[in-house]
């Protein structure tokens, strides 16, 4: 398997040099530059396999230079960290299906994919004798999930942006308490989208870049994408074992576009999935894309669901290049437009493509906080403020005719204070956040401008 540029000038390069460029060098986004298509009778196959055994046989399809047995065990010794015995369990509350993606080591999905390519890092740069830096930026959850795949690792820093004190308190605890060498801690005076844009200016100045042998762990890294296409296949095989129906639909709450473009990854692959469900908060750029052809960037809300408090998407890039039917040239010219006028606008055409793939819903703060409410009441079980977004979103868009799997995308004693205000008592916390608010933390706040982070990283770098 090789892998392409979205922008066309970076080709023919290997899943490993995929994961250890990141950002394309061309300023693009990395993509396999094929799909592998599994049969009716492969799906079956895969729907029998435990979630290592899966995970196995989705990522070896296109991680094609990695010896079986060492992506076997990569993989093993990723999910070892996992408190649940199935990785990623289904259960199935008032109609819908959650998909629980929570039961890693910080309480959030990113965890799936993050805690496989912390490995996969220290296992490439051992076979290249090399060192890296980490840069990456975070609305919440990625932080914490990087670091903690990468905490102590050997020949790896890591350097970590979040939006000083727009995270929710248990997240920026769950990153400043973590004071292993090598990671460092920006807490950046600005939101989100500044440290996301920082991230790619910084991978943008290729010298720079090279000097410092920087690597991206966010989902414009491939082999996140790729670790999160696994759980669709997992969660599919489950409810088809349950209830026998084959199509299904799958409710996303996203702000980033790269949870659910693995979900449209997995369906190019021939998963069958009926319709993505496209569920966002306030921040509702992704969603007026489907439902408008709208995709313009406004101001930033603060919302319960601060993961995805995001106006600029970073996978979206990805899906244009599908949408554009692999022109890279169109793409270029997007993006430069989109850089420019900060909107792009979509023909008929395009948008029936798009509503043959996704629906979509914007879901606001007192739909969220009703949810986890009316959810409790009926069920017992809590909702996080995002999984709620999806949930609401699930609900309100199908008819029962097929099962919705709604991804449950951290745990709710994440977002204490929202689920406080919704049920009126704290979530029961798990074990490993017990007493975090008393451990050491270590963090520099510091002003969202690429070049200060420039400067910190050249003197903290390997």
């Amino acid at each position: 398997m090789r892998y392409q540029s979205t922008r066309g000038q970076v080709r023919d390069i290997t899943f490993k040099d995929a994961v250890m460029m990141g950002l394309a060098d061309d300023g693009g986004l990395l993509l396999p530059e094929e799909i592998p298509r599994l049969t009716p009778g492969d799906l079956e196959v895969l729907e029998k396999l435990a979630y290592p055994e899966l995970a196995f046989q989705i990522i070896s399809r296109f991680a094609t230079d990695i010896p079986s047995a060492d992506l076997t065990e990569l993989i093993h010794r990723s999910y070892a960290s996992f408190s649940h015995p199935d990785i990623t369990p289904l259960v199935h509350k008032n109609g819908v299906y959650i998909l629980e993606l929570f039961h890693g080591p910080t309480l959030a999905f990113k965890d799936v994919a993050l805690q496989f390519l912390g490995n996969l890092f220290e296992y490439l740069l051992k076979e290249r004798n090399e060192k890296m830096n980490i840069l990456g930026a975070t609305s919440g959850d990625t932080g914490s999930a990087a670091i903690y795949g990468v905490r102590g690792k050997e020949n790896l820093n890591i350097f970590i942006l979040h939006p000083h004190k727009k995270v929710s308190p248990i997240q920026e605890l769950q990153m400043t308490t973590v004071t292993d060498a090598n990671v460092f801690n920006l807490a950046i005076t600005g939101t989100f989208d500044d440290g996301q844009r920082i991230v790619k200016e910084v991978f943008g100045d290729l010298q720079f870049k090279s000097l410092h042998a920087l690597g991206a762990v966010n989902s414009i890294n491939w082999a996140r994408v790729l670790a999160q296409v696994v759980y669709y296949f997992y969660a599919w095989g489950e409810v088809r074992r349950q209830t026998g129906c084959r199509e299904i639909y799958f409710s996303v709450p996203t702000g980033n576009f790269g949870d659910i473009f693995a979900g449209y990854i997995a369906k190019k692959m021939g998963l069958p999935i009926r319709r993505l469900i496209l569920a966002t908060n306030e921040n509702n750029i992704l969603a007026r894309f489907v439902r408008k052809g709208d995709y313009s960037i406004g101001d930033v809300v603060q919302t319960p669901s601060p993961s995805m408090d995001i106006q600029l998407a970073s996978n979206f890039e990805r899906y244009l290049f599908y949408l554009y039917g692999g022109d890279a040239h169109r793409v270029v010219a997007a993006m430069e437009s989109f850089s420019k006028n900060g909107s792009l606008r979509f023909d008929d055409a395009e948008r029936k493509t798009v509503e043959e793939d996704f629906l979509a819903l914007s879901v606001d703060t007192s739909q969220t906080l009703a949810t986890i409410a009316d959810f409790h009441e009926k069920t017992g079980y809590v909702l996080d403020p995002h999984t709620a977004v999806g949930v609401h979103a699930g609900q309100a868009l199908c008819g029962g005719d097929f099962p919705v799997v709604c991804l449950a995308t951290a745990h709710p004693a994440k977002f204490g204070d929202a689920v406080q205000q919704a049920i009126g008592c704290d979530p029961e916390r798990p074990e490993s956040l017990l007493g975090i608010e008393e451990k050491e933390k270590r963090c520099e706040i510091i002003a969202a401008d690429t070049e200060a982070i420039k400067a910190f990283v050249a003197l903290h770098a390997l």
